[in-house]
């Protein structure tokens, strides 16, 4: 499977302009079977309360709708990031897969929010980790600060994981995230983990970029610079077989030793 994730400055409060770009972009993306793009990509990420009540929308909307139609034109599907209004009123740093049929596959909501930022602005995920097919590729979704806790994609390659997708807002000075901790969870997890980062500035953010997508051996498949760009990784099945036959993680594991750290 060929995945490509765009590196972008945010455009914040311009839902339409994003759409817009997310439509050329879909189209300069043909031929891969995937495209991701960073957190809160349709309104930007550091928009403040007010703005994020204004804009969010359900996930079944005018936008979910909109990026439907991008991607059964451009023939890939898309995980894009976006407030989520629930029923209830709630909102939630969330991203969506849409197929390229234009079809809805997965929403998932952020779990771990991030300092005053995150939680002035949303409610947090009640813990639903779905794991969903895409091409013969089971994918499983986190956002940002949830890679940062390793709970999380373990959770999510012990559930069968073998692509975890990771829209992000990730800014200085964490360049380390996106340096290092990606190519930890992608190698010990046995699994490939695709992060998809802001770069330039929002407000007060200046934000690291280094997109990239890692292999479970460790390896960066794709990896982008500090500037916008548009990369494009193929997943390798068999280097994923080679290296859980080399790496014995998941047959070495005592969970019998770990139940302290749930009561911590």
């Amino acid at each position: 499977m060929r995945v490509a994730l765009y590196q972008c400055p945010p455009l914040p409060l311009e839902p339409a302009a994003n759409l817009q770009r997310l439509h050329q972009l879909a189209m300069e993306a043909k031929g891969a079977d995937l495209l991701v793009v960073p957190e809160m990509f349709l309104t930007g990420y550091n928009i403040g309360k007010e703005a994020v009540a204004t804009l969010a929308e359900v996930y079944n909307g005018e936008w979910a709708q909109q990026v439907g139609r991008i991607a059964k034109a451009a023939g890939l599907a898309i995980l894009y990031g976006y407030p989520e209004r629930t029923a209830e009123g709630q909102i939630y740093n969330a991203v969506q897969l849409i197929d390229s049929n234009g079809e809805r596959l997965c929403n998932y909501r952020k779990t771990h929010l991030f300092g005053d930022l995150d939680r002035s602005m949303f409610s947090a995920g009640d813990g639903e980790f779905p794991i969903v097919e895409l091409n013969g590729w089971k994918l499983g979704f986190l956002i940002c600060y949830d890679l940062e806790f390793p709970e999380n994609a373990r959770r999510l390659a012990l559930e069968g994981a073998e692509l975890i997708l990771v829209p992000t807002a990730n800014m200085i000075p964490f360049d380390f995230i996106a340096d290092v901790s990606v190519r930890s969870r992608a190698f010990e997890n046995q699994c490939y983990v695709a992060y998809a980062n802001y770069c330039g500035h929002e407000g007060d953010i200046h934000y690291c970029g280094q997109s990239s997508i890692a292999a479970p051996d460790g390896s960066r498949i794709a990896q982008a610079g500090l500037d916008e760009a548009l990369i494009v990784g193929e997943l390798d099945r068999q280097l994923m077989v080679d290296s859980r036959s080399a790496n014995r993680y998941f047959n070495d594991r005592r969970p019998e030793l770990y139940d302290a750290l749930n009561k911590r």
